[in-house]
């Protein structure tokens, strides 16, 4: 049950990520997916780092360090693949 999880939030943080911060990204459902989980993780080193404590679970705070960690992911990809374009 545990990767449907994080799949579902994944979604929803890459989702609210990508609404917030819109662009020509041509990323998909699967893009999305991967920026919001990999956004969670980022999320939550951030969290632990700056001393927020450990994020566990599905509640507001978790949420809101994912969707920051995947705006952070979604820069560091739009940064490369501009890049990579140029």
């Amino acid at each position: 049950m545990g990767i449907i999880l994080w799949i579902v939030f994944g979604t929803l943080s890459g989702s609210v990520a990508r609404l917030l911060m819109p662009g020509p990204d041509r990323l998909g459902f699967f893009g999305t997916v991967l920026v919001g989980v990999a956004g969670a993780l980022a999320g939550g080193v951030l969290g632990s780092m700056t001393g927020g404590g450990g994020v566990s679970g599905f509640d507001f705070r978790s949420l809101l360090m994912a969707i920051i960690g995947s705006m952070a992911v979604l820069i560091s990809y739009r940064a490369y693949s501009m890049r990579a374009m140029a």
